[in-house]
């Protein structure tokens, strides 16, 4: 049940997760963050969407207590190219055992005994095109924010170096106490931003390592972010950039989400 693609009312988490974390900068337990990339046929989307809403992000809610899975988030892609071929929806879990994760998506027959599965699965109505490993490095949120009205857009951000452990490294050194106090004061309209590392797979077929992601309140915001004009960017951060655009091998490149459900 995860994927990516698709319309113009849409819009990462990253597991990257994308909802509420936690505050800190780098969390302490991460576990490890599953992206599943779906295709969704256009006259499909509705059935897909409700099925797993109503069916499989409630069973979460029952799993989450337990401790294997902490994190579910379903993405429909704005936008796009090459639409015809691409998926146009993202899934994120995060799971704190990830050798638990055929078990956990077993227990939906317990959860609803009464609904036969063939109203349910959502494998017979999509295809799923790419299934990705990460390793959450780091987040930051705006104090205060209120992540139901808030986080509404997710602009994913691919980025491909020759250290990827490095490079989010400097990120979290560099741009995370940054963009936590601009937020903080209310001058970007950024509300949330972390990053994960890619664990598997890796392919020269792939043009990127690891994943940042900003978080917004419209689709507006995340197409043309606000920054007031009054923001100091520090000499340090400068220099910290200068190092992270050093480890950079490849442009990067960005997808828009909406956010249609989190489940955490």
């Amino acid at each position: 049940m995860k994927q990516i693609l698709l319309t113009l009312i849409v819009v990462i988490i990253v597991g990257v997760t994308v909802h509420a974390q936690s505050t800190a900068t780098a969390t302490p337990d991460p576990g490890i963050t599953v992206y599943m990339y779906r295709k969704v046929p256009d006259d499909k989307r509705e059935e897909f969407i409700k099925r797993e809403t109503t069916y499989w992000a409630e069973m979460l809610r029952k799993e989450i207590p337990k401790g294997n899975i902490t994190f579910w988030a379903l993405l429909e892609k704005v936008g796009g190219y090459d639409m015809e071929n691409s998926s146009n929806f993202l899934f994120i879990n995060t799971y704190r055992n990830i050798d638990a994760m055929n078990e956990i998506w077993a227990n939906i027959t317990t959860a609803f005994p009464n609904v036969t599965m063939d109203k349910m699965e959502t494998n017979s109505i999509s295809t799923t095109t790419s299934v990705l490993f990460l390793r959450d490095a780091g987040w930051q949120e705006a104090t205060g924010v209120v992540a139901d009205e808030e986080y509404r857009f997710i602009n994913m951000i691919y980025h491909n170096s020759s250290d990827p452990n490095a490079f989010v490294d400097l990120e979290n050194k560099h741009w995370a106490p940054f963009i936590k106090t601009v937020m903080d004061k209310k001058q970007t309209s950024m509300r949330g931003w972390g990053n994960a590392v890619v664990l598997s797979p890796h392919s020269n077929k792939m043009n990127f390592n690891s994943v940042s992601y900003d978080l917004y309140p419209t689709l507006k915001e995340a197409l043309i972010p606000t920054w007031d004009s009054q923001v100091v960017v520090p000499e340090s951060l400068n220099e910290g950039m200068s190092e992270i655009n050093k480890l950079e091998t490849a442009p990067r490149s960005q997808v828009i989400y909406r956010i249609v459900k989190v489940v955490n």
